[in-house]
């Protein structure tokens, strides 16, 4: 089985679809699938977000994407942990 990614725009009380609080990615391989947030530590790392939402014990959206989209909301997460000046 090749390696299939979805990305998710996660929004929550403080975002919207237009500008989402973070994005998601749910990598999945033969061996399994593995969930990932890009954080303001600028890398992907794993994520038990998805699994929560999806046994409905957490009050975020998980509005399916594209790649291009998911990688807008990284290039903002960047940016705005670049040091200004």
């Amino acid at each position: 089985m090749a390696e299939d990614i979805t990305y998710y725009a996660i929004i929550d009380d403080f975002s919207s679809p237009e500008r989402p609080a973070g994005v998601l990615r749910r990598v999945k391989r033969a061996a399994g699938e593995r969930d990932e947030t890009f954080g303001t530590d600028l890398r992907w790392a794993d994520s038990s977000l998805l699994y929560e939402y999806e046994r409905g014990e957490l009050g975020h959206r998980f509005i399916p994407i594209t790649e291009a989209e998911a990688g807008q909301i990284v290039a903002r997460i960047r940016d705005a942990a670049r040091p200004a000046g």
